[in-house]
């Protein structure tokens, strides 16, 4: 999407202040009007009706923030221009840096140019409402110098990184980060100007740069544009979700202690190697979803938004709220403008700065709650407007959602929510919040609670279909197996809970082992019954579709800050004579079958047939029928279902030798369907196949040949 030259919005003031007389009539107009219509999320839930104050009340929260940020002169999108004000930039006279920061006394820039002491030139200027501002010269800063403020404060002083920078290095010797005069002569020249991503349906590879190559340490922006790029592309997906973009103290946090929030971590290459990957990955018809991280911050002072001006109250909480009870960081507080300001800017910068093409929002469950969500069962809609709700986020996600799709109509917004709040993924504009898409949370969950409690005789295909079909019909999600979640030191990969220590020992083709023989046949069956029932989107992550071994442990000092567990391995599944290769061959087999039916997760899920007894389950969606039989020990010749009469020919089987299978599913027999005057008025025949233990196959009827008169 082409940028929009903007003028660039100066720090709104203060909420207490923003309260004009002319806004508030505004808002009780909009709450009045709305009172004759009732929201279409309540009108298509009549469970959400008793609490259909609670829901208004949360539209009308965000409809008066709106107006209290634009007041009605200006849209979201000339709003959220902090980025162009704030920070270190050229102007025709030279630079200007700006920062806001109230509780200071005084600030001053210090780098390589002064020897890292403060020097009366660098000194900044206190303008209204906390801005502190300074011009300088071309010669007094120069690409590539180092930098940091000296911000004193009301008792005390101290180093800090400016909230707006745009580049952060770390110094390999002393660890120590500082801000870097980037500022490019020449803009980066995109090849791909627009780009639409194909969300029809939605196929996502969930990926981290840094451990994204074989060996032993810190992958790169170019390196994963050269060597990764090529391959997700070859294996059909058609979006990657990158991790760990926002700049971060320390590696192991996988990204989720955010430092910097508009610098890209250096870690990896510069912002220019970035924007080149994102145009690659554009090229190859792949949309990049950046993973950001909105929920917290890094406590972290020296390089954080923690203390910037001293005081403890400037972006987080200055109270008991202040820091997350679980995850060791500080928590926004998302009632002040300033906050606003910033975190809305930062959507709208890495959408118009680096062409990403939407977000996934990490830890939006943590951002709905007072609570943070932590202890709550939320076994029915009054867990979710009993008073625990954090209006001032909502309102925030709300506003981040409509500015997003302002920005760019195209971007996805997806929202990592486990409590299942309705309306999360419904449009603003039908009282949602406005995500396109939630996290199918409980998915994964059920399927780790499968492979360690029940065996596999009670496996019961009822219970499959319940859980991977249990949503909101009005809210789309993204299905999946296993994320990086599952992938962490501490728990398993699907995989590694099937087949465990005997990978090590019996993945050879040759080698005819059973607990392999079984793990990779549930791999396979597990993974296409996830798939083929999305509603919206399917997610996997990095090296997960060819069964990648062991789990993920970042260089820490209790591994002796290795890398060896921070990074994919690539050649076992370029080995030809390792079974790697039959879950990969079978991952790009199913991801294409999906993609070559347009719409798919649109298509109606029609159940055919579920027999806990037999553990058998098969669906319809358009012209293809779904089965499975999860019997771990029989196997049935002419297995009856209920189908639409006609002709099916499969389209895919599990039991393909290609595919680390057995080859007793003859693919080229067609299958007619027998009919049954007991069904005939359901409109449905008997289709008799045959089904081996612990496979799954895939038939399309054929479509009714029409002789042109």
């Amino acid at each position: 999407m082409a940028k929009k030259k903007t003028e660039a919005a100066p720090e709104p003031k203060s909420e207490a202040k923003a309260k004009t007389p002319a806004a508030q009539p505004k808002a009780k107009k909009t709450r009045k009007a709305q009172q004759n219509n009732v929201l279409p999320i309540i009108k298509n839930d009549p469970w959400l009706e008793p609490f259909a104050a609670a829901i208004e009340g949360r539209h009308h929260d965000f409809l008066r923030k709106e107006y209290d940020l634009t007041q009605g002169k200006q849209s979201l999108v000339d709003f959220a221009n902090a980025y162009k004000y704030f920070g270190l930039h050229r102007d025709k006279d030279g630079w200007v840096f700006r920062e806001w920061a109230p509780n200071a006394t005084a600030i001053t820039l210090i780098g390589d140019f002064s020897n890292w002491k403060e020097e009366l030139k660098y000194s900044l200027k206190r303008l209204d409402n906390g801005v502190w501002e300074i011009h300088l010269k071309p010669n007094d800063l120069k690409e590539g110098q180092l930098f940091k403020m000296m911000v004193h404060w009301p008792g005390g002083e101290g180093e800090r990184i400016p909230a707006y920078a745009h580049r952060v290095v770390q110094d390999e010797k002393t660890h120590i980060f500082s801000a870097e005069v980037y500022c490019p002569e020449e803009p980066y020249k995109w090849e791909i100007e627009e780009f639409v991503p194909d969300t029809k349906p939605l196929l996502i590879y969930e990926c981290h740069i840094g451990m994204a190559q074989e060996k032993e340490g810190v992958g790169t922006y170019d390196e994963f544009r050269e060597n990764i790029l090529p391959r997700i592309s070859a294996d059909g997906y058609n979006a990657i979700q990158i991790m760990a973009i926002q700049e971060h103290p320390y590696y192991g946090s996988f990204g989720y202690h955010v430092s910097n929030f508009y610098a890209p971590s250096s870690r990896f290459g510069t912002p220019e190697q970035l924007k080149a990957l994102i145009d690659k990955a554009h090229e190859l018809g792949i949309a990049v979803i950046m993973d950001i991280v909105h929920s917290h911050a890094v406590k972290n002072e020296n390089e954080g938004l923690g203390r910037l001006d001293g005081s403890y109250d400037l972006y987080m909480y200055g109270d008991g709220r202040r820091e997350h009870p679980a995850w060791d960081s500080l928590c926004f507080d998302y009632g002040k403008n300033e906050v606003l300001h910033f975190l809305l800017s930062n959507c709208k910068y890495w959408l118009e700065e680096f062409k990403f093409d939407g977000f996934r929002f990490d830890g939006v469950t943590s951002m709905l709650y007072y609570s943070h969500g932590l202890g709550q069962a939320f076994g029915s809609y009054e867990d979710y407007y009993n008073g625990g709700q954090d209006v001032n986020a909502i309102t925030y996600l709300t506003l981040a959602n409509k500015l997003i799709h302002e920005v760019n109509p195209h971007a996805i917004t997806i929202a990592e929510e486990m409590s299942g709040m309705p309306g999360l993924a419904l449009p603003v504009a039908d009282g949602g919040i406005g995500f396109d898409y939630r996290m199918a949370m409980g998915i994964p969950d059920y399927w780790i609670k499968m492979l360690k409690e029940k065996k596999d005789e009670d496996w019961h295909a009822t219970s499959i279909f319940w859980e991977l079909t249990n949503r909101r019909a009005d809210e789309k999600t993204i299905s999946y197996v296993e994320s990086h979640d599952q992938a962490l030191v501490g728990d398993k990969t699907v995989i590694f809970r099937l087949i465990d220590k005997e990978m090590y020992w019996h993945m050879m083709k040759d080698d005819d082992n059973m607990v392999v023989a079984r793990g990779i046949a549930l791999h396979k069956m597990i993974r296409l019954v996830t798939l083929a029932t999305i509603n919206g989107g399917y997610l996997n992550f990095m090296g997960n579709e060819f069964g990648h071994p062991e789990w993920i442990d970042f260089p820490r000092e209790g591994n002796g800050w290795s890398y060896k567990y921070a990074r994919r391995q690539w050649d076992l599944v370029d080995r030809q004579e390792l079974k790697y290769i039959y879950l990969q061959n079978f991952d790009n087999a199913m991801i294409e079958l999906v993609s070559d039916i347009y719409n798919f997760q649109a298509l109606p899920i029609r159940k055919l047939w579920e027999k806990d007894d037999d553990q058998v389950l098969a669906f319809m969606r358009g012209d293809y029928v779904f089965v499975f039989n999860f019997n771990p020990f029989k196997s049935f010749d002419g297995y009856g279902i209920l189908a639409p009469g006609g002709k099916y020919r499969t389209v895919l089987s599990t039991d393909n030798p290609d595919f680390g299978g057995y080859g007793n599913v003859d693919e080229k027999v067609e299958h007619f369907t027998q009919s049954d005057p007991l069904y005939a008025p359901a409109g449905v025949e008997w289709l008799r196949l045959y089904l081996p233990a612990r496979s799954a196959m895939v038939l399309k009827k054929a479509r009714p040949y029409n002789r042109k008169k």
